[in-house]
């Protein structure tokens, strides 16, 4: 076994890695951009090198730096993670070129796999099935024209060198083809670094199952049963679980022998995915379709981990080290449920543009684990409270991993993991998540990758939390903060007690646009009263530590969590949550939204300006393109009006609500 690795990556995978090799006794280096000079990566590990600036570019895709950090400080093998060098050959090679293990597959692996169109001409002679499409070189856009018209649209547009949804999209019709291949190769470019791309009849209602493949050095290949990765928004992966429902053992064994046949034909060596996708016929049968083949651990091997009670990154280092497979395909066995949820800073409300900022309040589940795969609920993330969320990497925060004795069980204790992670400071999909969860098509497990867009109505149009349990929430919050505030002196107190009648509070909140007025009023006998318009409930809170309170609100009796994070205040109920923003009406006064101004929802960088001062437009027509979190984002006209100024320009960073460009009026 190795004595010392570096981790080439960031945030909880470099977490997750370096909570394994310190379990096995192995000494851990860490790598860190200037923006992540204080993460949490960077205290994980024994040992820390700095590789360059913010961006990826500068840090940590150069990997020239990575090596002289990883021989500057004794390490004898590097641990890519996944993303950036994971599944870059030059890399593999570079690091065997210096005498240093790539805990990886050989570099063979990763080109014959790395191009989805290489793999799939292997596939294909080694009689896998692949979905109808066009796998050529040629990437000339009128050939890539004709061809989408050949396979019959909806056509699939995915980037050959990429994965994680970068560089994918739907065209539903020939009119839109061009722009969708331009965008695409756009986004598989700065990604990747290549804009290849290849064509693909889209699969109706298609189910992503993929297969995890584990081969050593010595000739010897399993797999360790399968995942169903079907629940997607941007072609990107928001649950994962283990194993994928309604599969048959039969097919899962078909399934398992095709992804070990793929593995062999390519010399794998590591840990590695074969994904297909799927499609459930009229008879209930699943066929399935070669996709692709990610040469690295996913990001969602958790929930294999909890279904076979093994640890993948342990079989990483082993396998690198030379040693054999610890277990042979007929020891391998599975039991239970096992789901994973991606948390991620983006608002799902807005199209999941990512958001940025601090991470005010993380408050986790009692009672789960860190980064380890033998204990369950399981937290795997990369940040704590205070961190800052940056405009440079990937939006994920953390994944929670549940286990359940069946799906049922395993739905339940996710619902209840979800209920109680309370994170503030900025937007996340923690809510969302929770919705998904209890969907009815998720939860008959109805899946497909167009399960969000299906679900849309139970989704994005869900009855927020009742205005009077937020505003208990708020007046919890007051009490706890007026208390704070007294001293000895009885005249001080703030307790609202009068010698003649009783004392009112008057809070204005604003819940997503909604304006509210709520006053809290203390009555003489010492009771309390929550108005909003003309219904009253009678309330009582007691404060029970760490953002808690016990609140009794009419007839009910709940707790509640309440975190304030400058003018916001976060509730967090046991039905749902709410983000209110309390209003200064002083501060506030004469204040309008600018209209005909367009700004940047998020830092990012423009790529594309579609418009110029004097072009008509109407409202929604897209006007600029941004990059932000490595995803092209479509900004679209607030009205209609005419361009009358351009305030930036193309290759501009801009920062979140900095001004793009001015309409006037027709």
């Amino acid at each position: 076994m190795f004595q010392k690795i570096l981790i080439a990556n960031r945030g909880e995978i470099a977490c997750r890695v370096a909570a394994t090799a310190r379990r096995l006794g192995v000494r851990t280096v860490a790598v860190y951009s200037d923006a992540d000079a204080g993460a949490r990566h960077v205290a994980a590990c024994d040992e820390a090198v700095h590789i360059g600036a913010a961006p990826a570019r500068e840090s940590y895709l150069q990997w020239r730096r990575i090596l002289d950090a990883a021989l500057a400080t004794g390490a004898q093998a590097v641990h890519p993670g996944y993303g950036f060098l994971s599944e870059n050959e030059a890399f593999a090679q570079a690091c065997a070129d210096a005498g240093l293990a790539f805990i990886g597959p050989p570099p063979s692996a990763i080109a014959a796999m790395g191009s989805k169109s290489a793999a799939k001409s292997l596939m294909e002679k080694a009689g896998v099935p692949l979905v109808p499409g066009y796998h050529g070189q040629d990437n000339d856009p009128a050939l890539l024209a004709r061809e989408a018209e050949r396979i019959g649209y909806p056509v699939l547009i995915k980037a050959s060198a990429g994965g994680g949804g970068k560089g994918m999209r739907r065209v539903e019709k020939a009119a839109d083809f061009a722009d969708a291949l331009a965008s695409c190769q756009r986004e598989a470019k700065a990604s990747f670094g290549d804009d290849h791309v290849l064509v693909e009849r889209y699969v109706l209602r298609p189910r992503h199952i993929e297969i995890q493949v584990f081969a050593d050095g010595h000739g010897q290949c399993v797999h360790l049963f399968e995942r169903d990765c079907s629940v997607q928004r941007r072609h990107q992966k928001v649950f994962e679980e283990a194993p994928a429902p309604g599969l048959s053992a039969a097919r899962r064994a078909e399934m398992g022998e095709a992804a070990v046949s793929a593995a062999m034909a390519v010399g794998y060596v590591g840990a590695g995915t074969v994904e297909f996708i799927a499609e459930e016929r009229d008879d209930g049968d699943i066929r399935f379709y070669f996709m692709e083949m990610n040469t690295r651990l996913q990001v969602e091997h958790p929930v294999t981990e909890a279904i076979t009670g093994l640890d993948l990154v342990e079989w990483q280092l082993r396998v690198a080290a030379g040693q054999h497979l610890p277990l042979a395909q007929g020891q391998l066995t599975m039991r239970g449920h096992a789901i994973e949820a991606r948390i991620c800073a983006e608002n799902p409300d807005a199209n999941f543009l990512p958001a940025t900022g601090p991470l005010a309040v993380a408050r986790w589940p009692a009672h789960v684990s860190f980064e380890r795969s033998d204990s369950l609920p399981r937290i795997d993330r990369g940040f704590d409270d205070g961190d800052t969320i940056s405009p440079y990497y990937d939006s994920m925060i953390a994944k929670l991993i549940v286990w359940g004795e069946d799906r049922a069980q395993a739905l339940a204790r996710m619902d209840a993991a979800l209920r109680d992670t309370h994170l503030v400071g900025l937007q996340t999909n923690v809510a969302f998540l929770r919705r998904v969860v209890n969907t009815q098509a998720f939860a008959t497990a109805d899946l497909d990758t167009a399960l969000i867009e299906r679900e849309h109505a139970a989704l994005f149009e869900s009855a927020p939390l009742a205005p009077e349990v937020a505003a208990a929430g708020v007046a919890a919050l007051a009490q706890v903060e007026e208390r704070a505030q007294e001293d000895a002196d009885p005249w001080s107190r703030r307790d609202g007690w009068r010698l003649h009648g009783g004392a009112r509070r008057r809070f204005d909140l604003d819940v997503g646009g909604d304006k509210r007025v709520v006053m809290l009023t203390r009555l003489h006998d010492g009771a309390t009263v929550i108005e909003i318009g003309e219904q009253r409930w009678p309330f009582s809170a007691r404060a029970l530590g760490d953002g808690r309170h016990d609140v009794t609100l009419g007839e009910r009796r709940l707790t509640l969590c309440v975190y304030r994070h400058g003018d916001r205040i976060a509730v967090f109920a046991p039905e749902a949550a709410a983000l209110l923003t309390e209003i200064d009406r002083l501060a506030h006064a004469g204040d309008g939204a600018a209209e005909g101004r367009l700004t940047a929802p998020m830092p990012g960088k423009v790529i594309t300006l579609l418009v110029g001062a004097g072009d008509a437009v109407k409202r929604g027509q897209a006007v600029a393109v941004m990059e932000a979190m490595k995803m092209e984002h479509t900004l679209h006209a607030p009205r209609d009006g005419t361009v009358g100024e351009m305030l930036c320009g193309v290759g501009d960073q801009v920062a979140e609500g900095a001004e793009l460009l001015r309409l006037q009026e027709a």
